[in-house]
């Protein structure tokens, strides 16, 4: 379970933030997550409910923002969403287009608050 080691990364990245700004508490951790990243939400959400258990950052809500696949025209340059694994143009029909976003897993932001 990869999960568990990126949940832990991802805290390690939070306490940084956190650090900087000791007079404030964590109230929010946003993720953004791309279909293709090989993430498990639901486990990485698990794993991180699990190791901030009886933390400070136990009172933090989770947000993950899930990012579907997009890929890009080479002939009339559209971008668009793929959908069950159709990569073909929907807005012209070119077969021949390439990948630009889907496979991200990224700590989006941190919200603080006076504490």
């Amino acid at each position: 379970m990869h999960e568990l080691s990126i949940a832990t990364l991802v805290l390690e990245a939070v306490n940084a933030e956190a650090g900087l700004r000791p007079r404030m508490r964590v109230s929010k951790i946003g993720l953004r997550l791309g279909d293709l990243s090989g993430v498990d939400a639901d486990a990485l959400t698990f794993c991180l409910e699990a190791l901030v258990r009886e933390t400070e950052l136990a009172s933090a809500a989770l947000e993950i923002e899930r990012r579907p696949q997009r890929n890009k025209c080479s002939r009339c340059r559209e971008e668009f969403v793929v959908v069950n694994y159709q990569s073909a143009c929907p807005a012209c029909g070119e077969t021949s287009t390439e990948f630009i976003s889907g496979d991200e897993m990224e700590l989006a932001f941190v919200e603080m608050e006076d504490s």
